[in-house]
């Protein structure tokens, strides 16, 4: 597969099909082969890129002790864009990747066509920290109640043990701990090994972003952002996720919303037919 040097680190991705660019941004336990049901379907219509984030496979590992802020995403997205010439490009962002892509809209609106935010982790929208702390919760409770005993929940079930697991590097608790959490344990009875594998795989990456936590980025931060966004939720998502997309949907100024039946977080992955039909109308929408 080709690669591309951005910012002193090499990127593989993948690059198909002609017209106006999709480049899909994946999460924080994946990287660029979980688009497989995507890539070929996009590229009859759009020239469709995929690729795997700073030190994602088969990139090179994270170095021990090192970071990945969302800041230096946000920058390796932006260099992608710019190295391979595909800016104004729409976005296809699932997790930290959608994330990762709000963050670029914001910064660089010059650089984004369109949004497809599939379950963006956006906790610092909610005023909170990653994890979350009490004083910060409690406010949120006083200001909405279900949203706040949601997050608290996903809180101590997933982001708080599998924090404390990788600081005492039990990674495998850890990773089994947030795809649990994450995912669903319905879903990942559904994984073959090598599935499972993939994921485990990019458990070095994923503590250096964990570590690293995530930037502010309010309500007014969201508010700015212009681009057509597609938000999109699966049926058995955490409610958690749910509830961030709602705040989301209030606050973007050009959002609609899509909900993907019989899916997970990984509803790309989960009901890739549902999940393909719905981009493609949006962009089609959103292409010149």
């Amino acid at each position: 597969m080709p690669t591309i040097d951005v910012d002193a680190t090499s990127l593989e991705y993948t690059d198909q099909g002609t017209g106006q660019p999709v480049v899909f941004v994946h999460g924080s336990l994946s990287d660029m082969r979980v688009w497989s049901s995507q890539a070929a379907v996009f590229a009859s219509e759009y020239r469709a890129v995929t690729y795997s984030s700073r030190h994602y496979f088969p990139n090179e590992p994270v170095p021990a002790g090192v970071d990945i802020g969302h800041d230096v995403l946000v920058e390796d997205l932006a260099g992608l864009l710019t190295k391979l010439d595909l800016a104004p490009a729409h976005l296809v962002g699932q997790s930290s990747g959608a994330f990762v892509s709000m963050l670029l809209a914001h910064d660089r609106p010059d650089m984004v066509r369109s949004l497809v935010l599939a379950e963006p982790p956006a906790l610092p929208v909610l005023g909170l920290d990653v994890p979350p702390k009490p004083p910060q919760l409690l406010r949120l409770f006083l200001r909405d109640p279900r949203t706040a005993f949601d997050v608290a929940k996903f809180g101590a079930r997933g982001i708080r043990p599998t924090a404390r697991a990788f600081k005492r590097d039990e990674d495998e608790r850890g990773f089994k701990t947030f795809i649990t959490a994450a995912i669903g344990s319905e879903t990942i009875a559904g994984w073959s090994d090598e599935r499972m594998q993939q994921a485990r795989g990019n458990v070095g990456a994923f503590k250096a972003v964990l570590r690293a936590g995530m930037p502010p980025f309010g309500e007014d931060e969201v508010r700015r952002i212009k681009a057509p966004s597609l938000l999109i939720t699966g049926e058995r998502s955490a409610p958690a996720l749910h509830r961030i997309v709602d705040k989301l949907e209030e606050l973007l100024p050009n959002a609609e919303r899509v909900h993907i039946p019989n899916a997970s977080h990984l509803m790309f992955e989960d009901n890739p037919d549902a999940f393909n039909r719905a981009v493609l109308s949006f962009l089609q929408r959103h292409t010149d």
